[in-house]
């Protein structure tokens, strides 16, 4: 990979999920990265966890660095990524299935990450990872219509 992409755009390396899987909270990253299109509280994963509403917020502390919902935004990040790879869906559509909710808060968050709009990103790596087609079958993340 390049030290640095075109157009000051900003490196992000995926990393969703710890690499360890022997945690007691291992079966919850893939519950939540399920469900990155509905709202989730910060008891949502402690009742799917089964514990108390804080104890799971410590723990996933110490998995992750960080708190759970500071954890799930750079993952609706890296869904709306790959979504404005592989569809043609509306960055309205994108902001529904990666629990964003509006468009314009879809816009705030990405760019702040990546440091650039969603509708460069899919410019710039739509094109280079498919060649600029765009298909119109089912799509991975997608929200049912």
């Amino acid at each position: 990979m390049p030290p640095h992409r075109a157009g000051g755009q900003a490196q992000f390396v995926a990393a969703p999920v710890p690499a360890r899987d022997d945690h007691a909270l291992a079966g919850l990253f893939p519950w939540v990265l399920e469900r990155l299109d509905q709202p989730l509280t910060v008891e949502d994963p402690a009742r799917r966890a089964n514990m108390s509403s804080r104890h799971p917020g410590r723990r996933f502390r110490a998995v992750t660095g960080t708190t759970p919902l500071q954890w799930l935004l750079p993952q609706r990040v890296r869904r709306a990524q790959e979504l404005l790879e592989t569809t043609g869906d509306s960055v309205d559509a994108i902001a529904a299935a990666t629990g964003m909710g509006t468009a314009t808060t879809l816009r705030r968050h990405f760019d702040r990450a990546l440091g650039v709009p969603p509708d460069t990103y899919r410019r710039t790596f739509r094109s280079s990872r498919s060649g600029g087609e765009h298909d119109s079958g089912e799509h991975f993340g997608s929200a049912p219509r």
